[in-house]
């Protein structure tokens, strides 16, 4: 059987599409039993059986376009398949069409052309618009959007298919409407109705129908004259409404009789932009306006051109600057010139008249130079100051030159005024004092200093020669033993100097610059002589010849620590090249003496027998210098009955008188009264200085009244022969606390010197005599104040050796730190000496202060140095000088002596 059955496209899955069970004459509930099955032709299946009810349904959604295209009929074929007994049956659906799909153009947006010069009832033609849907669901009509220049016309085909086009219905014109918009509707005959829309673009293709016209026809524009050559004058305003070639404009100048052309080399013309230029300066005292005639042509076809007219008007300006003459100028100039020197003469013009003719001149006010006027438009420079090369060797003058007209114009010129250099300055050092160390036995032509000075004039006036002074200081010349290269300043020695003979030198240096006439000035230069171990100590005590021996007898019976006799040695030279050490010689045997390292006393060292031949003793005295010098003596010992030396006879030493009690108990009031005095006057001026509200004051610049002294400050008194006696040294170091050190001590004779040096290394020697010039007090005189010490000058734990009392004959105390150190105590521990010889000297005391406890405190004592007293031996006896009260040698001749020698000396003050 064949069963045919309809339904729409749009239909939901589910849908009942037919009864099978009514159509076959089949029960339902036998339709299971006999296996009803639905077989379809296509290759997708659209449908399904539903056995319990009996009914075909649609599976899924159906496409009538999808499925037939545009075929006018769509149909599907399906086959049903029955069991028991077995039957094929055959149904046929027909896919019903439904208005689902809306016309569709190829393209939504249509573009389209046509000329502005167009007659109406041109035709445009269109593209279809398609449709899926067939019969009355398809395109039924088309709609065009409302226009004045356009109309849309419907032609239908053989076929029925409808052609739509656009008619033109009236003239366009491109210059007011350059393109048109329109929007093309189709319909379709389907409930509802659906519609599809496409975007018309219909330009409007330009005709050379329009000239180019210039406004305004006729212009004036003003300029002013000398206007930089490609200044602009003005841009034509020419427009043209065409488009492409027909609006493009091309301009030139149009030449006439009355102007044949001559503005022509004034002006360009940009042929593409119309832009009019200057291209030769204007000068409105040759023209005051121009009339210039432009040609606007296009490139249409035929080409249609417009004409423009331009009036040019120059206005006048002060266009003529001022300008400068130099008649004559004088250079160079001397430094020395007085002021009102003429340098130059200067002239000016201006071409101008009026007020745009009047010129001032100027020049910078801060140069040296004035200007004078001499008459009408002359002028004068001349000297206003005096001129200084050194500051500066020429001028750069500019001179400027301003008119009066609006707006001013001016003019400058520059020359250069070289200055001539005049010997005016001295040569100057770069240090008025230098300080330089010098060996001693330096071969001739060593090096010793340079000295350099500096001269700010130039050429001969600046070339400098270096000479040395004869300052008459030292017995000899100092050209013998220095002497000076000339052209660098280098200092060089003549001959090998002695620094036993001379330990310092003042070396005046001259430096004289070849100018006419010369300048000079001086500095000196302190050349210290370093000590070299070069003498060999010298044993003044015992005084043999040499090769031959002393002979010294002792008592038999004398005990162990018997002074036998003492070895006195001294040293030309210094420091630790003078420090001297006794040793006996090794003999083969023992020998019962034994000699004092460090005062060369020879001491029994155990008892002697009766029956004892002498002794040969050879004690040998070195120095500590290196390489060590030594020399010898040969002592031989005897034994005598009842030797017994009194030292305290063998001194010689007078007597002390009783008016020598009287004297001393003077002098203790003199000294008491002159301490309250000196409290109350201390007392005073620091009241002063107090009140004087001084933010930062010292105890120097209160007692000298000059406020704060200098770095450093050096007074002392040289002898001829070049050595300090006196020396007083002022510092103030970074902190506002002055120190002063004032030495002063009782003169000694003239073959010993003393020499009193603060601690210093080479580098510091320049502080020390950095105002040595100001020798202002001499040895006679007596000293103004002492002041403490600071605490730098005292020895340190380690640079205490002790006395030769209370030291290991085999031990060295520590040695003072360098050559000055030494020389410093060698000259005072002498001093006490001599002070010791002549009776006025504390040294038989028990502490042994050398008088320096007055100086330096009570706590700078003998255990501070090593005890010299025990190298200076009193010719004709035995005595030494000690500072061991109790020892039995010299117990009792001290105090005498001192107590004569003392009252002698006052007396002689």
């Amino acid at each position: 059987a064949q069963l045919h059955y309809s339904v729409p496209e749009d239909r939901e899955p589910g849908f009942s599409v037919g009864d099978l069970a009514k159509d076959l004459g089949v029960q339902v509930r036998s339709l299971a039993a006999r296996n009803l099955r639905l077989v379809s032709e296509g290759g997708q299946r659209h449908f399904q059986v539903d056995l319990a009810a009996g009914v075909l349904l649609l599976d899924s959604r159906l496409d009538r376009e999808a499925l037939c295209g545009q075929s006018p009929t769509c149909s599907l074929h399906l086959q049903l398949v029955m069991e028991n007994p077995l039957q094929l049956h055959r149904v046929e659906v027909d896919i019903l069409d439904v208005n689902d799909n809306a016309p569709q153009f190829p393209k939504p947006e249509v573009v389209l052309e046509i000329t502005e010069v167009a007659n109406p009832g041109t035709r445009l033609p269109l593209e279809v618009a398609e449709d899926p849907d067939m019969g009355s669901n398809s395109i039924s009509t088309y709609e065009l959007s409302p226009s004045k220049h356009f109309a849309l016309s419907i032609n239908v085909r053989g076929d029925g298919v409808k052609m739509p086009e656009i008619v033109l219905e009236k003239a366009l014109d491109r210059e007011k409407v350059p393109v048109h918009h329109l929007t093309l509707t189709a319909l379709d005959g389907g409930n509802p109705v659906k519609s599809g829309t496409a975007k018309i673009t219909i330009h409007i293709l330009d005709a050379n129908d329009n000239p180019p016209v210039c406004d305004p026809p006729i212009s004036k524009v003003p300029l002013e004259e000398n206007v930089p050559v490609g200044t602009l004058v003005t841009k034509l305003n020419v427009t043209d409404l065409d488009e492409g070639p027909n609006g493009d404009v091309e301009y030139s100048f149009k030449t006439s009789n009355n102007a044949p052309g001559k503005f022509t080399k004034l002006f360009s013309l940009d042929s593409r932009t119309g832009e009019i230029r200057t291209k030769a300066p204007l000068d409105y005292e040759e023209s005051t306006a121009y009339e210039i005639a432009v040609r606007a042509r296009d490139k249409g076809s035929p080409a249609m051109e417009g004409h423009c007219h331009l009036r040019v008007e120059l206005i006048d300006i002060n266009d003529n600057s001022p300008e400068i003459v130099l008649t004559s100028v004088s250079s160079p100039v001397q430094e020395d010139a007085t002021p009102g020197t003429v340098i130059a003469l200067i002239g000016v013009k201006d071409s101008d008249s009026g007020d745009n003719g009047q010129v001032h001149l100027q020049i910078a006010k801060e140069l040296p130079f004035k200007l004078v006027s001499s008459f009408k438009e002359h002028f004068s420079l001349v000297t206003s100051g005096p001129l200084d090369r050194e500051k500066a060797s020429g001028y750069n003058i500019t001179v400027r030159a301003v008119d009066s007209g609006s707006p001013q114009r001016a003019t400058q010129k520059t020359f250069y005024l070289h200055i001539a250099d005049v010997n005016d300055n001295a040569p100057n050092f770069s240090s008025p004092f230098d300080t330089a160390h010098v060996q001693e036995n330096s071969l001739p032509g060593t090096s010793v200093f340079s000295v350099s000075a500096s001269d700010p004039d130039e050429g001969s006036n600046a070339k400098l020669s270096y000479s040395i002074l004869d300052n008459g200081m030292q017995d000899v010349p100092i050209s013998t033993y220095f002497r000076i290269d000339q052209d660098n300043g280098t200092i060089y020695t003549v001959r090998a100097l002695d620094y036993e003979q001379d330990k310092v030198f003042q070396v005046p240096v001259e430096v004289k610059d070849a100018g006419s006439p010369a300048l000079s000035s001086t500095a000196v230069v302190h050349v210290f002589v370093l000590d070299e171990n070069d003498n060999a100590p010298n044993i003044v005590y015992p005084s043999v010849p040499r090769g031959s021996a002393f002979h010294q007898a002792i008592p038999a019976l004398a005990e162990p620590g018997y002074l036998v006799t003492k070895v006195v040695a001294v040293d030309a030279d210094s420091g630790h090249n003078a420090w001297l050490s006794y040793q006996l010689q090794e003999m083969a045997e023992a020998l019962p003496f034994q000699v004092e390292r460090r005062s060369g006393e020879i001491r029994l060292a155990q008892a002697l027998r009766e029956s004892e031949d002498s002794h040969r003793l050879v004690v040998e005295v070195r120095d500590n210098g290196t390489p060590s010098l030594s020399a010898s003596v040969v002592i031989v010992i005897s034994l005598e009955e009842n030797s017994v030396q009194d030292f305290s006879q063998s001194l010689d030493l007078p007597q002390s008188s009783p008016k020598d009690t009287n004297i001393t108990l003077y002098l203790i009031i003199s000294l008491v009264s002159i301490s309250l005095v000196s409290c109350v006057m201390f007392a005073l001026v620091a009241a002063r200085c107090l009140k004087a509200g001084s933010a930062s004051w010292t105890l120097a610049g209160c007692c000298w009244g000059t406020g704060r002294k200098p770095a450093s400050h050096f007074r002392g008194q040289m002898k001829p022969d070049g050595f300090i006696k006196y020396l007083d040294v002022g510092a103030a170091g970074l902190t506002s606390q002055a120190q002063n050190y004032t030495s002063c001590f009782s003169p000694m004779s003239d073959q010993s010197d003393f020499l009193f040096v603060k601690p210093f290394s080479h580098s510091s020697t320049a502080e020390t005599v950095a105002a040595y010039e100001q020798v202002t007090s001499t040895l006679a005189s007596p000293c103004d104040g002492q002041a403490q010490p600071n605490t730098d000058w005292r020895f340190s734990q380690t640079q205490r050796p002790g006395t030769s009392g209370s030291q290991n004959g085999e031990e060295a105390g520590a040695w003072p730190n360098n050559q000055f150190d030494t020389e410093m105590l060698q000259a005072m521990i002498l001093a006490s000496a001599n002070e010791a010889a002549d009776g006025n000297s504390t040294l038989g005391g028990g502490n042994g202060t050398m008088g320096l406890s007055a100086r330096y405190g009570p706590q700078f004592t003998l255990q501070h140095v090593p005890d010299y007293r025990q190298n200076v031996y009193i010719p004709g006896s035995n005595a030494t000088l000690t500072n061991a009260g109790g020892k039995r040698d010299a117990k009792n001749a001290a105090p005498a002596a001192g107590n004569k020698k003392k009252s002698g000396k006052k007396e002689k003050k």
